[in-house]
């Protein structure tokens, strides 16, 4: 069961007190200022946006039509207590775009307390973005890895918390393939982009050990999700839409790690229904986390050995397989 809060002011934002539940197991008793929100527009990062600002939260909405972002930050706005809820407009396939959206962040807010990585898609066949990435591989996983890179000097010891899948079962990482060149299925590469979620987690918690890093699968949701592209994952999609979570009930997770004092520890972990839970072999392998952290920083034009404090939007994303 949802649990609406009750929200008092605190002097670094608001404190957020959600009301005894035994059906709900979080408690939240610390500061939330703001919370970015990628994928904003649909199904989970809609869901959390709207539940966020009834909570008190400022939040930032960001997603690629700029239709859709008002849209849904005039909702949450008027779903909420009175925090701004600001419009940020990016394609995050492009890297020039993230790099962009970064700037804006950077210049806007002083302090993020919770990025939270949600964009993602299913690509029904392989197409390069202008910028020469596979698209999959783009807006699933070099996007999350590069904003959260960019914005590391406005995290602070904040949170970061990006939405994976039980897809990333399915993937295979192959660090000599990462365009999926050499073949192409939709599902086996979706995998794959999650199972690089993971890694990536796992690696940014190495790395920044002041953060809390996490990531989660939210079952699966009716969303947008599969419909980018017309098809048969179109089709499969729209017909099990009835019988898939609500968003309201996907996004629980990425609520309880942006918001909770239970997840207030944990870093580097899997999340299913708010539990840690143990991913795939490949999932937890460090030196498979380490090679991929290097060669995405190399893609994206970023030092391969930390996280960076400050890169200029004007560094160079370079295409290499």
């Amino acid at each position: 069961m949802e649990a609406a809060g009750v929200i008092t002011p605190g002097l670094a934002g608001v404190s957020i007190l959600p009301p005894a539940h035994p059906g709900y197991r979080c408690t939240v008793t610390h500061y939330v200022t703001l919370v970015v929100i990628t994928g904003a527009t649909r199904g989970i990062g809609r869901a959390a946006a709207i539940e966020l600002a009834k909570r008190g939260a400022e939040v930032a909405v960001v997603g690629r039509e700029p239709e859709r972002v008002r849209s849904v930050a005039e909702e949450a706005q008027a779903a909420g207590d009175g925090a701004p809820v600001n419009q940020h407009v990016a394609d995050l396939a492009l890297m020039s775009s993230v790099r962009a959206l970064a700037d804006e962040l950077q210049a806007r807010y002083e302090r993020i307390d919770v990025l939270a990585n949600n964009a993602g898609a299913l690509f029904a066949s392989r197409k390069e973005t202008s910028e020469g990435f596979e698209q999959t591989f783009a807006l699933n996983h070099l996007a999350p890895f590069l904003l959260t890179n960019l914005l590391r000097d406005r995290l602070g010891g904040g949170r970061v918390v990006t939405t994976a899948s039980d897809a990333h079962e399915s993937g295979r990482l192959d660090l000599a393939d990462l365009q999926s060149e050499k073949s192409y299925s939709a599902m086996r590469v979706y995998g794959t982009s999650k199972l690089c979620n993971i890694l990536f987690t796992r690696e940014l918690a190495r790395r920044a050990p002041e953060l809390r890093a996490n990531c989660f699968h939210p079952g699966t949701v009716r969303t947008g999700f599969g419909k980018n592209d017309n098809g048969i994952w179109k089709v499969l999609t729209t017909l099990g839409g009835p019988f898939f979570r609500s968003p309201e009930r996907g996004a629980r997770s990425l609520m309880w790690l942006a918001l909770s004092d239970d997840a207030a520890s944990l870093t580097g972990q899997y999340i299913e229904d708010e539990k840690v839970a143990v991913p795939s072999a490949q999932a937890q392998d460090d030196e498979l986390a380490r090679g991929l952290w290097e060669r995405s920083a190399e893609l994206v034009g970023l030092p391969a050995d930390a996280v960076v404090r400050r890169v200029s939007s004007s560094g160079s994303s370079r295409r290499m397989t």
